[in-house]
């Protein structure tokens, strides 16, 4: 009640704000055809403004897995602009300044820009290593998870703002949070197969919470760090390490594509992404038979899972105890950044800063090109 008594105050504003300054005419939405912002490297969002006004559209396109030709638009009215004739996508009046996450990524997002003390809600709190969130407990709630929401809690948070993601479709909380008159927006840097890609949807998030400016410069830092790194890598003298990942999930071993983040991630620290037949857009399940050939090759063995030990790995897949990579300690896990439950920096904070995750696979891959130490990697003993 409180959150529709105040977006019908808003909207009361707005109107009487846009009565007053009559001369200007309504915007359409072929007005919005002045770019604000273009990724230069992820492919599913813009950000687009027009002439004179302050109001700005963000598109979202295709942010689930399997969408073709989905358009997701959010509009942000600012200055008592008024809301196009027949848009019919969700609508902030002004700058998101209570925002649920229902992804850590998005926390993280938040977070780079300063702005985490504007996230008045999450989806699993003790999976989030975000340290003003943890520190915070008290005044952040735990939503729940899509599918299961507390949707009194959330309602009970008076959120301005939802940040959602889709998996295979929609996300199911769509028609509940319309029924509650509160805003969302999809996020869907997950998406993104570039390490570059995934970290610019925080200029996305940043438009939201009307920062886009400080969003733009701080991300432009991001791909001169890793573009250094990269080609520090690419000078490294000495052959490349063939690199195997994963573990096996049931009887089946996936393994990601060749065109993939991971994979990406591999080439540019100077690493040879060992399975090369999967050039599809998704991870691929092989046989233990192939996977064990695989690791037999490989001079290191990355993501190995919920694996504490090379002990634990070897009573676990006494197959794989033999191969070399295990035998001389090449195996390195990204866990070093948990919570108690289990929430893992490296899904969190690492999509923002794709350049600590490539300077800690250049120190694995050619040790002699970093000093530094291991962000989110460690080396399993």
């Amino acid at each position: 009640m409180i959150i529709r008594l105040y977006r019908f105050a808003v909207l009361a504003a707005a109107t009487a704000l846009f009565t007053a300054c009559g001369s200007r005419r309504a915007a359409s939405l072929d007005d919005f055809d002045r770019p604000l912002y273009t990724p230069a490297y992820a492919s599913g969002f813009e950000i687009v403004g027009t002439g004179g006004r302050a109001s700005t559209l963000l598109r979202v396109r295709n942010p689930w897995q399997g969408a073709d030709g989905v358009e997701k638009c959010f509009l942000i009215a600012r200055n008592g602009e008024p809301v196009p004739a027949g848009f019919e996508g969700e609508v902030l009046y002004g700058e998101a300044r209570r925002i649920v996450c229902m992804s850590s990524t998005q926390v993280a997002m938040l977070d780079a820009l300063g702005a985490a003390d504007r996230v008045v809600g999450v989806s699993g709190l003790d999976y989030i290593t975000t340290p003003s969130i943890a520190a915070n407990r008290d005044k952040v709630g735990d939503v729940g998870f899509d599918g299961n929401v507390n949707y009194e809690l959330l309602l009970g948070l008076e959120p301005d703002l939802v940040l959602l993601y889709g998996v295979n479709a929609a996300s199911g909380m769509e028609s509940r949070l319309r029924e509650l008159g509160i805003p969302f927006a999809y996020i869907g840097e997950y998406l993104e197969e570039s390490p570059l890609g995934k970290a610019e949807w925080l200029v996305a998030v940043a438009e939201l919470a009307g920062e886009r400016e400080a969003g733009e410069t701080l991300f432009r830092a991001i791909p001169e760090r890793y573009e250094a790194l990269r080609e520090r890598a690419a000078a490294a003298a000495g052959p490349q390490p063939k690199v195997m990942i994963n573990t096996p999930y049931g009887d089946s071993w996936f393994m990601a594509s060749t065109r993939s983040y991971l994979a990406r991630l591999i080439a540019d620290s100077g690493g040879d992404y060992i399975y090369r037949r999967n050039t599809s857009n998704r991870s691929l399940p092989i046989d233990l038979e192939e996977a064990y050939l695989l690791t037999a090759e490989a001079d290191v063995w990355l993501n190995v899972g919920n694996i504490p030990t090379l002990g634990e790995l070897r009573t676990r897949y006494p197959k794989f105890a033999d191969v070399r990579c295990v035998r001389q300690g090449a195996v390195y896990n990204c866990d070093r950044r948990i919570t108690p439950a289990g929430g893992n920096d490296y899904w969190e904070s690492g999509v923002v800063r794709p350049d600590l995750v490539l300077r800690d696979l250049i120190r694995i891959f050619h040790p002699e090109l970093v000093s530094e130490d291991f962000y989110y990697y460690r080396q399993v003993e």
